[in-house]
């Protein structure tokens, strides 16, 4: 996946109100309507954060009168990318982690 899809879709989700979104629409599709019920904006701010999330491929609409769904697949493209840096950094944890055990003990003695 060319790193600009994943600027768009990272970039799209930096807003809550959209995360939100996703959230709710990874449990069911949904119309606009049923998606604006819960915020306090208009369904035409509505519309410009899917239309937002459309363009960083995280959405599908067929058409105005269709329900608007989420793409897993784009979600599966950045959970791979993520992935990929969490496997790494935790080698690196390990490895330290290994490192520290090797080490001979250095604390303190107490006195007793």
């Amino acid at each position: 996946m060319p790193a600009d899809d994943l600027s768009r879709m990272f970039a799209a989700l930096a807003d809550p109100t959209r995360r939100d979104m996703v959230a709710r629409l990874s449990q069911h599709d949904a119309t606009v309507g049923e998606l604006a019920a819960p915020y306090d904006m208009s369904l035409q701010a509505v519309s410009k954060h899917l239309k937002v999330l459309a363009a960083a491929g995280l959405v599908h609409r067929v058409s105005q009168r269709q329900p608007v769904r989420l793409d897993a697949d784009a979600l599966g493209h950045m959970n791979v990318w993520l992935e990929r840096y969490r496997t790494q950094a935790e080698q690196r944890y390990r490895r330290l982690d290994a490192l520290l055990a090797e080490l001979p003990d250095q604390s303190p003695a107490t006195e007793e």
